[in-house]
């Protein structure tokens, strides 16, 4: 196939329309329900003090803003794809933020407007307040007779390369825009005592939704898929691809047997291991040390996961000897030491976790 081909063939069917918006005109369509900011979006809402007025100045300086990316549901209302940061720092310094901390912004001094400083939306005066609801915007609307992973696609590039989310947040928001069950689904596991006892992990990677990437990976293990990771050579792109797959409406995740398997593995680590379980354990030194390890993780839990769904009996001595042999197999320290790319890294730990108990 040629490149022309390829192009023919890859080029999504987007449809696409664009409006210039003033201020005030996206505050009634946001109070009147017809622009969406989901609320669950509004945790990675992580700008600071200073960045919120640096927005705040630019508008009354009238610097154009990138455009705001929106697609159009089938009821007509718009979901915000790109533009989430912009939007609430605006809407919270007019006061109209659903669900934010403060009522009103207040702003701090910044480089050409000092005297914003400690200023609200209640302190700056009517025809200043005119002057703000007037200023234009760009949006960008993805209609809803695009192909329906348009706005999924869109999305995830608008919000990695650059961005301040985390892979495993834009991964969340995805996962949000397809499926709020599965969305609730993911959270709550990754908010199970056991699962959370096993992993100490840091509050920046917390904070990063690294919990949560976590059960994807649990999950993209027990149902590993070889030709999505062909077509997704990156473990980010993967994991990607796999949230889409499997928790997709029409897929009919098994929710109810799969939070029964992953309480019950995580329940009998924690026992048996409890933070040492993804660690990795020295030998010389007879005991464990070091951080979380991502690919003990891959393995062990996958090991544990599928004996349970097996109803096969798993002894705590027997989980504890498997730990501790796994980092001196040979093929788990090339796995870890060789410059494997991570998404075949995955596959390695898979054949070892199936092997590892016999």
């Amino acid at each position: 196939m040629t490149l022309d081909e390829e192009i023919s063939s890859a080029r999504m069917k987007v449809h696409t329309d664009a409006y210039t918006m003033s201020i005030g005109e996206l505050v009634n369509l946001y109070e009147d329900g017809e622009l969406e900011i989901q609320p669950n979006f509004q945790r990675v809402y992580r700008w600071d003090e200073y960045q919120k007025s640096r927005l705040i100045e630019s508008i009354f300086l009238g610097i154009p803003l990138p455009s705001i990316f929106v697609a159009q549901r089938k009821d007509g209302v718009w979901d915000v794809v790109d533009g989430l940061q912009r939007l609430s720092t605006i809407f919270l310094f007019m006061g109209k933020l659903r669900g934010g901390n403060d009522k009103f912004l207040t702003l701090e001094k910044t480089k050409y407007l000092p005297n914003l400083a400690k200023k609200t939306w209640n302190d700056i005066g009517i025809n200043l307040q005119r002057y703000f609801k007037r200023e234009k915007i760009d949006i960008k609307i993805i209609k809803k007779e695009s192909e329906t992973d348009t706005k999924l696609e869109l999305f995830q590039r608008l919000n990695t390369g650059g961005s301040q989310l985390s892979d495993q947040e834009v991964r969340n928001c995805i996962l949000l825009m397809i499926n709020q069950e599965a969305f609730n689904f993911i959270k709550e596991l990754a908010a199970n005592k056991d699962f959370q006892e096993t992993l100490p992990i840091s509050d920046k990677k917390e904070a990063e939704a690294f919990l949560e990437e976590l059960v994807i990976r649990y999950f993209s293990q027990r149902y590993a898929d070889d030709n999505l990771k062909r077509d997704n050579l990156d473990i980010g792109d993967y994991l990607d691809a796999q949230v889409i797959h499997l928790f997709s409406p029409e897929n009919q995740f098994p929710y109810l047997s799969e939070k029964g398997i992953f309480n019950e593995t995580f329940s009998l680590l924690n026992k048996t291991l409890g933070e040492d379980s993804f660690r990795k354990y020295h030998e010389k030194d007879g005991r464990y040390k070091g951080a979380v390890s991502v690919p003990i993780f891959e393995c062990i839990a996958l090991a544990v996961s599928k004996t349970i769904e097996n109803h096969q009996p798993l002894e705590e001595d027997k989980i504890k000897k498997a730990s501790e042999k796994l980092p001196e197999l040979p093929e788990f320290k090339n796995a870890v030491t060789s410059n494997m790319r991570p998404i075949d890294r995955m596959g390695v730990m898979e054949k070892i976790a199936l092997e590892i108990f016999k």
